[in-house]
C-alpha cells in the first residue's frame, strides 16, 4: 500500500519511496496500466500522492469529502468503465496518458467515495502499535482491527505479555 511506504509506517523503517528503484518495486506487483515515466518528477508526484492519502486517511468524513472532490476536480475526472489485458470491467476516471501520481490519486478518490457514502471513515485509521504510523484498513466484521500488520500486533502482544509477567512477580 502506497501510504505505508512512509518511513514511520514501512516495514523496513525507511522511506520506501526514496529512489526510482523503490518506485519500480512498488509498482511491480500492481497491474497499473497507462503512462509510467520512471523519472524524478514522477517519483516526487507519487510521494506527494502518498502524503495526501495519509492525510485524508485520518480526516473526518466531511473533510475527506472536500479532499476527494478536489482530487477528482483537479484531474478533470470522467468515470467510465474499461476492460483491458486480463482485467474485467472496472472503473477508470482518467486517460491512460495521465501522470501516474494523478491516476493513483483518482483511483484512491474513487475508493474513498464508497467509504464516505457508507459512513465508514472510522475503518480508516493509524496503527495503534508504539512507534508505528502505519495505515490500517479495517475490513473486519466488528471493526476492531488495531494494527497495520501481524508484525505490529505480535510485537504489542509480546510487550503486553511481558508487562503482565513483570506485574505478577
Amino acid at each position: 500500500m502506497l501510504g505505508n511506504t512512509d518511513p514511520g509506517a514501512s516495514r523496513s523503517g525507511r522511506d520506501e519511496l526514496e529512489t526510482l528503484d523503490d518506485l519500480a518495486a512498488l509498482l511491480a506487483p500492481i497491474p497499473f496500466t497507462g503512462r509510467i515515466d520512471g523519472d524524478d518528477a514522477e517519483l516526487r508526484d507519487v510521494r506527494q500522492t502518498r502524503a495526501l492519502l495519509r492525510r485524508v486517511w485520518t480526516q473526518g468524513r466531511d473533510d475527506a469529502v472536500g479532499e476527494v472532490n478536489r482530487i477528482l476536480r483537479d484531474a478533470k475526472a470522467l468515470p467510465q468503465l474499461a476492460r483491458h489485458d486480463v482485467s474485467d470491467w472496472h472503473l477508470h476516471a482518467t486517460v491512460p496518458e495521465a501522470p501516474l501520481g494523478e491516476r493513483m490519486r483518482v483511483e484512491a478518490a474513487l475508493a474513498l467515495i464508497d467509504v464516505i457514502r457508507s459512513n465508514e471513515m472510522a475503518r480508516l485509521r493509524l496503527c495503534e502499535a508504539d512507534d508505528c504510523s502505519g495505515l490500517v484498513l479495517d475490513l473486519s466484521r466488528n471493526g476492531s482491527k488495531r494494527f497495520c500488520s501481524v508484525r505490529c500486533g505480535n510485537r504489542m502482544n509480546m510487550i503486553a505479555f511481558r508487562e503482565r509477567q513483570a506485574a505478577d512477580t
